[in-house]
């Protein structure tokens, strides 16, 4: 089975125009990633299957095993250049079950957010090249990111993290963390995740 679909053929299945898909993805109602040096969009077989049944659309026959599949599993990407702190987080998240990946710093987050589309970015503000501030700016002008929660857990001061709120974090966290708090944190930010509206807490 394709793990990816074009606009076009996304558009066949549910019997509209391409145009009609690409506004969805404008929207933030469908995830989608850009082909590198081209531009054109692809959808992950997952998400356009995750999208049919939010939206009560029927699910293609040819995807029925992912219909039935575990909906919960959600994608978890964490940024922070400090690979034993990253490490550290995916432990704290594992009995989750959710797919987690990490990225060590934000250009490398950058290329992770196309292919990966996770539902939740845990970020690090302090990083060499590309900081935390770049990537939630990115993020928030993306419209196929448009609903990514993002949960900042950084050691920097708290007039940090709240500048970290103002540029679109939902949640911010001080390290060291507590293991409890943050997989409530993260629990609370992936029920929200389908939510319309982004708060800061």
């Amino acid at each position: 089975m394709k793990e990816a679909l074009t606009t076009g053929e996304v558009a066949q299945y549910c019997g509209v125009s391409f145009r009609t898909v690409l506004r969805w993805i404008e929207r933030g109602y469908l995830r989608a990633f850009q082909l590198p040096g081209r531009g054109d969009n692809r959808i992950e077989v997952r998400e356009f299957v995750r999208f049919l049944k939010e939206h009560d659309m029927p699910v293609p026959e040819a995807f029925a095993d992912l219909a039935l599949a575990d909906h919960d599993t959600r994608r978890i990407l964490i940024v922070d250049d400090d690979l034993s702190m990253a490490n550290a987080i995916r432990r704290c998240l594992k009995r989750l079950d959710h797919d987690i990946r990490i990225a060590c710093d934000g250009f490398e987050a950058g290329v992770q957010l196309a292919g990966f589309m996770p539902h939740l970015l845990i970020l690090d503000l302090a990083m060499p090249g590309m900081d935390g501030y770049q990537v939630l700016e990115f993020i928030r002008t993306e419209p196929q990111f448009a609903r990514t929660r993002i949960l900042v857990l950084s050691g920097m001061s708290q007039a940090h993290l709240d500048e970290a709120l103002e540029r679109g974090a939902d949640r911010v966290m001080a390290k060291p963390f507590d293991n409890d708090a943050l997989e409530e944190a993260v629990v609370a930010l992936l029920m929200a995740e389908d939510s319309p509206e982004q708060g800061a807490s």
